[in-house]
């Protein structure tokens, strides 16, 4: 007994599947987790290493080199960078795209072995090496939170108060704060006083540093106890730092007698951040891996409402991103656009097959999607854009196995036939196809899903749910469309005449019989129309993830090198006060110093420089964005020449930094900086669609070298040290301990008055104490004067190579890739000095990376693909017949991408496979009711048009449904490509299919023609 007539005998395990399918989707919606975009790794961490001191240059070979040389031994590794500041080096560790994240945990374990490790040989003043595994956390519910006219500690005070109380919501992984006012306490002696008084700068530095310090003081045994003695408390109050004495020539001098103490901000904070123009610090909430963002986001949102009553009046908490009412909304939607796709089948079946089949192929259909999402949610898929979007990738394979289970047995219960003997019937003939096709149709994607880099783990989600939904499709039309149509369909008497006799089957009969007989003709017109659509699709703009549709678009502004944290925030006033008046603005955030918490999973913050600004612009709509973002950069650019401003879209998928990118590697860096200026001046050359040309180094600043005599400090014994420590008492100052307030541990600074607004014209007098004899000697007895000279402060080095990136942006609308093949050739003509390599970074080089990857799984897949449908046939010349109309795929879509203008993007690519998978799953149950035909006795050529013309109405109409269930996705940003894709490669290609899989059968059959042309004579 058949499947499709058990189906129908034992009713009762249908309609428990039935249930299963309807109740356990219910089940699912209630309960799947729902992300934005799906979860991928982010496979890097940083080590950070400060050096106080050290110029860029030492900091690369004394602390990055040795660490990175610990590092890269690990057979994990993949890249490694670093970026080396003046007293800084922050090293990115990127992990091989083979390990998921499941294997993460124990790799940074042996990551900060490594570096534990590589400690000893890092010298003795750099700092404790600082392992982030955490670099890659998502704060998707992100709040900018002002509190005009609280002072600085009471801001810290509502920060702690609300993380506190957020921490305690189910489901929060972590709470970011950032921005908070930086604070110091200020000790400025003044400088005559303390010269005549003789007091050493040692000496209050040691006074503050010891009433300030935390220490042991042991413990007693009593009373067989062991009983702690707390050390006398330290000093708690600025009144009280102020009260400190010190001993000076065996005397005693309190500290006010010739020094100010006074509590601010430090002058050059780490990060300013403002929201609308407002001084702001920023809160951001984190949830845990797997459980619904939707849900979490609610809790956190009812969580602040009851904190409402605490939270003192004039503080406000301003939303930059809600990653869970984005969720919400997009999930609802996409969930419109798949209801509003199944309806739209079903009507369109409705006209063409009428009522009964369309409620037997909609009502399986339904239960095929439903029925996805119990699934998804046992196997734990979370419900978002890409397997949401993976249904209505699959729904023309879906509806497919329904259409050609109900156009069979409609057929033959009109002929006569028993619903129970056209079941199975129809199963004998067409199950083992579909499912050929069907996993045929599954394996197109698992080149994609099987990707182990941060593409394929993006889109895994993608190859599960149309793995899942295919299989599902063909269980079900093989048990639920024969058990409905065992209830709608009517038995018909048998002589209503033939199910194929309408004005349309007899047109397509004529029309294949007429290519039949011309068929060199037409596979010479076939060819050439192909070969000229493939040219067209050489002509398709390239794009690897397309533009987000959230109405987010940032601002990227730097200053030269060495500019400060105040003239870049003055700058960024300057663009605020002009969006304040634009009505299309809803919120603006900026953020000075850095970028800001990585609030989506696609969000890759700047590294920290002060000379960096950064807008995070919300508009009404998505359509005000291209006008807006046009004007902001002709204001940005004629009222900030002295900075580099730019705007960069939000972009779905894994990638971001520059669209055209291109690294220089070798030892010097004056001949990386030449081959960089030259690689400028032949992009500019040979294209005029560039534009924001910069390099990573930046431009080089200037340091002031202090010109040492090291006789004459030897004879007033002056060491180095304390030269260094004299310059940085008149400048920055010097940490002499740490104030305590609560929680807060606020440094304690020494300085000399008026340090942080002088030039440094006052250097040169500056007193040095010399301990040898005990009084203070000017500097510029110690020095031969000071020069200038200009340094690389910002030294990027790549797999422990010094390396120069030239990175470029391209105007908006402008297809990177296009440029990238104008500029190309030239830059790589760029002589090269031995020791020195070029490679391309960028898009082209992220789109590589990508497609590598994918060729590396496409040949197993395709190998799959092929034994599939030769063991199908179990022969060879039907499965080339059904391989022959993968080519014409990229007909209809050159067409549809040119005409429509829209790039040839990654989820282009996935619509294209999805058709491939179609027109296989078309060639292949066709040329199976070719054979079926032959086998039953009937004539080649007649068996050729008979069987191709009662394939025609599933075909037509899975390709009709399918187009139109395109149409929801159109005005999505994501999806509007693929839909362009599908609905011009199927609606062009089916046409195709019909006459050339037909025309290709007959020419691979030369034997059976001549026979029948013999039996004829």
């Amino acid at each position: 007994m058949s499947i499709a007539r058990a189906a129908i005998d034992r009713s009762l395990l249908t309609w428990l599947l039935m249930l299963i399918c309807l109740l356990g989707g219910v089940w699912g919606f209630a309960t799947i987790g729902r992300l934005e975009d799906p979860a991928f790794t982010i496979k890097n961490a940083i080590v950070l290493t400060s050096y106080p001191g050290a110029t860029a240059e030492e900091v690369a070979r004394e602390v990055s080199e040795p660490l990175e040389t610990a590092i890269q031994q690990m057979r994990e590794l993949d890249v490694i960078t670093s970026s080396n500041k003046p007293g800084l080096s922050r090293i990115s560790v990127e992990i091989a795209n083979t390990y998921d994240g499941s294997e993460l945990p124990q790799i940074w374990d042996k990551l900060r072995a490594r570096v534990s490790d590589a400690q000893s040989v890092l010298p003795a003043d750099a700092g404790t090496s600082i392992v982030n595994d955490s670099f890659g956390d998502v704060y998707g519910i992100f709040y900018a939170i002002t509190a005009p006219g609280f002072s600085d500690a009471e801001i810290h005070d509502i920060a702690d108060f609300l993380r506190r109380e957020i921490l305690t919501v189910d489901g929060v992984a972590d709470v970011s704060i950032m921005g908070l006012p930086e604070e110091a306490i200020f000790v400025e002696p003044e400088p005559a006083i303390v010269a005549n008084l003789g007091v050493a700068p040692g000496a209050i530095v040691g006074a503050i540093a010891d009433a300030t310090s935390v220490v042991p003081a042991g413990s007693v045994e009593q009373a067989g106890q062991r009983i702690r003695i707390d050390a006398p408390s330290g000093s708690t109050s600025v009144d009280q730092i102020r009260n400190l004495t010190i001993g000076v020539g065996g005397e005693i001098v309190d500290l006010t007698d010739f020094a100010t103490v006074s509590r601010g901000r430090t002058e050059e904070p780490a990060m300013i951040i403002r929201y609308d123009g407002q001084e702001a610090f920023t809160l951001g909430v984190s949830g845990k891996a797997g459980l619904n963002i939707v849900d979490v986001g609610n809790r956190v949102d009812e969580r602040i409402a009851q904190l409402q009553p605490d939270i003192p009046v004039g503080v406000d908490l301003n939303p930059i991103y809600q990653q869970h009412v984005v969720v919400d909304e997009a999930s609802n939607a996409f969930l419109l656009n798949l209801a509003m796709s199944v309806v739209i089948v079903i009507v369109v079946l409705a006209l063409f097959m009428g009522w009964r089949s369309a409620l037997v192929v909609g009502t399986t259909l339904l239960l095929t999607v439903v029925g996805t999402v119990f699934f998804m949610a046992i196997f734990g898929i979370e419900m978002e854009r890409i397997s949401l979007g993976a249904l209505i990738i699959a729904m023309g394979m879906l509806v497919d196995n329904a259409i050609v289970v109900a156009e069979g047995m409609q057929s033959d219960m009109a002929h006569g036939k028993s619903s129970r003997e056209a079941a199975e019937d129809t199963a004998r003939k067409t199950q083992i196809p579909l499912l050929g096709a069907t996993v045929i149709g599954i394996m197109a994607f698992a080149g994609i899903g099987l990707s182990p880099d941060a593409t394929g783990e993006f889109l895994f989600s993608l190859f599960a749910v149309i793995g899942i939904s295919l299989l599902l499709s063909w269980v079900l039309a093989i048990t639920v469309s024969p058990l409905l149509a065992h209830y709608f369909f009517v038995t018909g008497s048998g002589d209503d005449g033939g199910a194929y006799d309408g004005p349309v089957f007899r047109a397509y009969a004529a029309t294949l019989r007429v290519a039949l007989r011309l068929r060199w003709l037409v596979v010479a017109g076939l060819l050439g129309l192909t070969v000229a659509c493939y040219w067209g699709f050489g002509q398709v703009k390239q794009q690897f993830f397309p533009d987000s549709n959230t109405p987010l678009f940032y601002v990227h502004y730097k200053l030269p090198q060495g500019g400060s944290i105040k003239a870049t925030a003055a700058d960024m006033a300057v663009v605020e006060e002009w969006l304040s008046d634009r009505p299309e603005v809803t919120a603006f955030s900026t953020f000075i110093g850095g970028g800001a918490s990585r609030f989506m999973l696609t969000y890759a913050p700047e590294e920290g420089l002060p000379t960096y600004g950064h807008l995070i612009i919300r508009t009404d709509t998505l359509e005000q964005i291209p006008d807006l973002r046009a004007d902001l950069e002709t204001f940005g650019r004629n009222a900030l020449p002295q900075g580099e401003f730019r705007t960069e879209r939000l972009a779905f998928g894994p990638g971001g930094g520059a669209p055209i990118a291109v690294r220089f590697s070798g030892p010097d860096p004056d001949v990386l900086r030449r081959l960089a200026r030259e690689a400028e001046e032949r992009m500019l050359a040979a294209s005029d669609q560039l534009q924001d040309l910069r390099t990573d180094w930046r431009e080089r600043e200037l340091a002031i070298l202090p010109i040492y005599d090291e006789g004459r400090s030897k004879t007033a014994g002056v060491t180095r040290s304390d030269v260094a420590q004299a310059l940085q008492y008149a400048t920055d100052g010097v940490r002499a301990g740490t104030y305590r307030e609560d929680s807060r541990l606020i440094p304690i600074l020494v300085r000399m008055p008026g340090a942080s607004t002088e030039g440094g014209e006052h250097l040169i007098g500056q007193p040095v104490y010399s301990e040898a004899a005990q009084t203070s000697i000017p500097l510029e007895q110690l020095l031969d004067g000071f020069e200038y000279e200009a340094q690389d402060t910002l030294i990027q080095r790549r797999n422990r190579l010094p390396t120069i990136t030239v990175e470029a942006g391209v105007p908006a609308g402008v297809n990177a890739a296009g440029v990238f093949t104008e500029i190309r050739g030239t830059v790589e003509e760029i002589a090269l000095p031995e020791g020195y390599k070029l490679e391309w970074g960028g898009e082209f080089e992220s789109s590589s990376d990508a497609q590598e990857s994918l060729g590396r799984q496409l040949p197993i897949s395709l190998l799959i693909m092929v034994l599939i449908s030769i063991l199908l046939f179990q022969k060879l010349r039907q499965p080339l017949v059904v391989w022959l109309l993968v080519p014409m795929a990229v007909n209809g879509v050159a067409i549809g991408l040119l005409a429509t203008g829209l790039p040839f993007s990654f989820t282009a690519l996935l619509g294209l496979l999805s058709l491939s998978g179609m027109l296989l799953k078309n060639g292949i149950v066709l040329v199976e009711e070719i054979d079926l035909t032959r086998a039953d006795g009937v004539p080649f050529t007649r068996a050729v048009v008979e069987a191709s013309t009662s394939r025609l109405r599933p075909v037509l109409l899975a390709a009709i449904t399918t187009i139109l269930g395109m149409v929801p996705l159109l005005s999505d940003a994501f999806f509007a490509s693929m839909a362009v894709t599908i609905m011009g490669g199927l609606g062009f290609a089916t046409i195709l299919t019909m006459i050339a899989a037909p025309v290709f059968y007959y020419l691979v059959f030369p034997g059976e023609r001549r026979a029948e042309k013999r039996a004829a004579a």
